[in-house]
C-alpha cells in the first residue's frame, strides 16, 4: 500500500485548510511537546475504532508521531478502513520541532516528562512504571565504591527516596573508585558528599543522609521503611547484620563485592521467599578468614570495578522494584575484569540455615564483630 508521505510544513498547510492532525503518540510523549493543534489518539485506539475518531472518511487525514514509524503503521490501517486521504508526516514531531513550526504542550509536571523521556518511551516502565521508581525508597549502606556507581544511577533513574547510612568521611584514596565525592570535599563526612552530589544530578530525590555504622541497634530504623535494601559494605559484619535484618524484615536484600581485580553480585530475599530463595548466610555461613578476604585498603582495587558491580547493584534494584525481568535471586554473579568474562553460580537455600529456614523464629540479632572474629580466628 503506498501511503502518502509529506513534510511537516506540508502537514500544517492542510491543517490549516480543515484537514485532522493526529498525534498517535501515548500521552506521556505527547506531554513533552506536539505539534499545534494535533488531536492525541493513541496508534491502537485509532486502529481499534478510526469510525470513533474519524466519522467522516473523506477528511483529510495527517498522522504523526515521533519520528514517522508509528504514523506511517497507523496510515495504512486507515487506508484499510476505508479512509481515502490520509497522509503520514515525515521526520514525526522531532522534525516538526527542529524546523520550527508551531508546537504546545499540556499542563503538568514539565520536569518529570523531559527527565525521564527515554524510560517513559520503553513500554516496560512508561509512566507508570517511572511513578512507581518515584515512590520507591531504596536503603544503601556504604557511600563508598559501591555505593557511588550505585546511588548516582538510581538517583538519575528517579527513585524518590535515597537512605545512605555511612559513619566514613571522604579521603583522598577514595577518590580513584568512589566517583560521588570530590577533592574539595575531603574530609566532609560521606553522606553529606554523597547528599551534595546526587541533589546536583537530581533535585527531586529525596536524600536522607545518615552519618552513622549500621548497629543491630540501627539497622532496623534504617530499613524498616525501604522497599530495596542494598549492600554497600566493605565489612563481614556489616554484610552478616544486613542480611539477618533484611530476612527478619522481608526486604530484598541485593549483595556486592569486590575484591582486586574480581567482583559478585547477587539478590539474596529469603524473607519474601523463605525456602525458595537463599539468604547471605546461606552462601557464607561463616566468614572466610582474614587472609582470604582482605579490604581494599590492604590488598586494592582496580578503580573501575566497584563501578560495574554497583551498577549492576542498581540495575537489580529498579528490576526489583519494577517486578521487571529475572532478578539475581539464586545465582551469584562472578565478575573477572582480567579476563573480561561473567559466570554464574547457582545458589540454592540452605534448609539448616540458622536464619532464612522455613518455620525457624529469627534467631535474633548477635555481636556481629565478635562472630566474624571468632569464626576467622578458632
Amino acid at each position: 500500500m503506498d501511503i502518502e508521505r509529506i513534510p511537516p510544513a506540508e502537514a500544517l498547510r492542510r491543517q490549516r485548510d480543515g484537514g485532522v492532525l493526529i498525534d498517535v503518540r501515548a500521552a506521556h510523549e505527547r506531554a513533552t511537546g506536539f505539534a499545534e493543534g494535533a488531536r492525541g489518539i493513541t496508534k491502537d485506539e485509532l486502529e481499534a475504532d478510526p469510525a470513533a475518531a474519524l466519522p467522516d472518511r473523506d477528511v483529510p487525514v495527517m498522522l504523526i508521531c515521533q519520528m514517522g514509524g508509528r504514523s506511517l503503521k497507523a496510515a495504512e490501517a486507515l487506508c484499510a478502513a476505508g479512509y481515502v486521504r490520509v497522509a503520514s508526516v515525515e521526520g514525526g514531531t522531532e522534525r516538526w520541532i527542529a524546523d520550527g513550526l508551531p508546537t504546545e504542550r499540556p499542563a503538568g509536571d514539565h520536569d518529570f516528562y523531559d527527565r525521564y523521556s527515554r524510560h517513559l518511551r520503553l513500554p516496560e516502565v512508561g509512566e507508570v512504571g517511572q511513578k512507581r521508581l518515584q515512590e520507591a525508597r531504596i536503603a544503601m549502606v556504604g557511600a563508598g565504591g559501591l555505593g557511588s556507581p550505585a546511588a548516582y544511577y538510581l538517583a538519575a533513574a528517579g527513585i524518590g527516596t535515597l537512605v545512605l547510612a555511612d559513619d566514613d568521611v571522604v579521603d583522598r584514596s577514595n577518590l580513584q573508585r568512589q566517583i560521588l565525592h570530590t577533592d574539595d570535599r575531603v574530609g566532609v563526612a560521606k553522606v553529606e558528599s554523597a547528599r551534595i552530589a546526587l541533589s546536583a544530578l537530581n533535585p527531586r530525590v529525596d536524600i536522607q543522609a545518615f552519618p552513622e555504622r549500621i548497629t543491630a541497634a540501627n539497622v532496623e530504623r534504617l530499613i524498616a521503611d525501604a522497599d530495596v535494601v542494598i549492600d554497600g559494605a566493605d565489612n563481614f559484619p556489616a554484610r552478616y547484620l544486613l542480611n539477618d535484618a533484611c530476612v527478619k524484615l522481608g526486604k530484598p536484600l541485593v549483595y556486592g563485592a569486590v575484591h582486586r581485580f574480581e567482583g559478585q553480585v547477587s539478590v539474596f530475599d529469603a524473607g519474601r521467599l523463605r525456602g525458595e530463595a537463599p539468604c547471605y548466610r546461606c552462601l557464607f555461613p561463616e566468614p572466610p578468614p582474614p587472609e582470604a578476604a582482605p579490604n581494599c585498603a590492604e590488598a586494592g582495587v582496580l578503580g573501575v570495578l566497584p563501578g560495574v558491580i554497583g551498577l549492576l547493584q542498581a540495575t537489580e534494584a529498579i528490576k526489583l522494584i519494577l517486578d521487571l525481568g529475572e532478578p539475581l535471586r539464586g545465582r551469584l554473579l562472578h565478575f573477572d575484569a582480567l579476563s573480561m568474562r561473567f559466570r554464574e553460580t547457582r545458589l540454592g537455600p540452605d534448609p539448616d540455615c540458622l536464619v532464612c529456614a522455613p518455620g525457624r523464629d529469627f534467631p535474633g540479632y548477635i555481636d556481629y564483630a565478635r562472630f566474624c572474629s571468632a569464626q576467622s580466628n578458632p
